[in-house]
């Protein structure tokens, strides 16, 4: 029996570790766009208003549609019907608003539902009244918006369904004159409850179909707009589109290429899935993921050496220089010339880490001190790993990084003609070497920034780009 019961525990085990290996990594995109309510509402009531939405409502053909809904029942009922509709000579919509859209999502994050209140005036003319009566007429449209899964396994947003329900219309005589109009506008009424909702659906459907379509390629278009850099370019491509609440989220592929347009870098997903901020229901934001915003620094810092003539560029650095030395090795410090060179080599490509609120690009220095420019040898080799403080910001449309603050991780004296010394004695000194020479030729080639125009396009002035674990963000400062 205590065999028995050994190897079921050994098989419950074994099934644990199997089922816990077969759970699938989240994982992270290389970046990802979030489209909050506010924008998709903006967007497609913009939309709706360029295709014509409300001319279509203020077309719609009201009488001919009435005239063919003869009322249901006995026959002689719709006969008396039909010979009221020949008092009505004209009947048609006079003035039409699109409300303020609505998004509900569906429970399972898979669909949401897009309402579209609409609200209406519609007037008719009768030889029996010398005035137009007008009728107000309110109903919704719903649309319902679904994630469609393409042959490659990408997830695309398609308009599924479209219509307006009796349920939703309202209508109401806003002038009331005789007992005889009235009547005829009640029967025109009754006409109008069943025939609105299928004209709605047959003529303004279709434009709600092509504006949705529309918006949702500006959306692509906006989220795979390249990003220049100099030099080189970073594209995105989408990997997926999914509905997450009221918000649209799009997860984007990259790429990096060099000068010639060649691909240097291609970001996977990621099982490192960065700690997004909740978005608020008014905002969008863009999220790019901290090994690409890495590539791109990389590609405009790539390794390269400085010469530094210390006692022309920085005098007072080179007396201390020479003094610190001078502690090490009397003899070497006096060899110290007017031409005295600090070479300044980085090394690799840096790797930027961010984590909430803070950024530091890690980067390799090698730094050799000459006694004069005519000096092969130097006094001595230093192997720095450094940290520099990162900071981003917006300029407008562009993305400015600057680096305002360095400190030392380790320093290893790699070759040295002076004698065997402790490389620490010379952290303040370097430290200010640094700051004062890599610092600026660095921030000097991220100056110019990276044009980011997202923001603008979604229509916002100002944009505010933030970090935080493992992704550095953009969302807008203010509406």
């Amino acid at each position: 029996m205590p065999q028995k019961m050994a190897i079921l525990w050994t098989f419950a085990l074994l099934c644990a570790l199997l089922e816990a290996t077969l759970v699938p990594a989240t994982l992270s995109p290389p970046a990802e766009l979030v489209l909050g309510p506010e924008v998709i509402k903006e967007k497609l009531t913009q939309e709706l208003e360029d295709h014509g939405a409300t001319t279509i409502l203020q077309q719609l053909p009201l009488l001919s549609a009435v005239r063919n809904k003869p009322a249901r029942g006995f026959p002689l009922l719709g006969g008396l019907v039909n010979s009221f509709l020949n008092y009505v000579i004209w009947l048609k919509v006079t003035s039409a608003n699109i409300l303020q859209l609505q998004l509900q999502p569906l429970t399972d994050d898979q669909g949401l539902l897009i309402k579209i209140p609409l609200d209406m005036v519609a007037g008719f003319n009768t030889p029996l009244v010398k005035t137009i009566m007008e009728f107000h007429m309110e109903t919704e449209v719903q649309a319902l918006v679904l994630v469609e899964t393409s042959l490659n396994g990408s997830n695309n947003l398609i308009l599924s369904s479209c219509a307006s329900s009796r349920g939703s219309l309202h209508i109401s005589l806003l002038n009331k004159v005789s007992f005889l109009a009235n009547s005829l506008a009640d029967k025109v009424t009754n006409l109008l409850v069943p025939a609105l909702p299928q004209m709605v659906k047959k003529k303004l459907c279709p434009v709600i179909e092509e504006a949705f379509k529309d918006m949702y390629a500006d959306f692509l278009k906006m989220a795979k707009a390249p990003i220049s850099l100099s030099p080189g370019l970073l594209n995105f491509d989408l990997l997926s589109s999914t509905i997450t609440g009221s918000s649209i989220q799009m997860d984007l592929q990259a790429t990096l290429l060099d000068s010639q347009a060649k691909v240097t870098k291609w970001f996977n997903d990621s099982v490192v899935a960065p700690a997004l901020p909740t978005l608020n229901s008014t905002l969008f934001s863009l999220a790019i993921r901290q090994d690409v915003v890495s590539a791109v620094v990389a590609a405009i810092l790539p390794p390269e050496e400085l010469l530094v003539l210390l006692d022309f560029v920085l005098p007072d650095l080179a007396h201390e220089l020479k003094s610190r030395i001078k502690v090490i090795n009397k003899t070497a410090s006096d060899k110290l010339g007017p031409t005295q060179i600090v070479k300044i080599v980085t090394r690799k490509l840096p790797q930027l880490s961010l984590s909430q609120d803070d950024a530091k690009l890690a980067q390799r220095i090698l730094l050799e001190v000459f006694a004069t420019n005519k000096d092969v040898r130097p006094f001595f080799t230093l192997g720095i790993e450094a940290n520099l403080a990162a900071q981003f910001y917006a300029e407008g449309d562009w993305l400015v990084l600057n680096f305002n603050d360095i400190s030392f991780d380790r320093i290893r004296l790699m070759i040295s003609d002076i004698g065997l010394f402790n490389p620490e004695v010379l952290t303040s000194i370097l430290t200010k070497i640094l700051y004062s020479s890599l610092l600026p030729n660095e921030n000097g080639k991220l100056r110019p920034g990276i044009p980011i125009s997202i923001s603008k396009n979604l229509g916002y002035k100002t944009a505010l780009w933030s970090v935080t674990q493992g992704a550095l963000v953009l969302t807008p400062a203010s509406a």
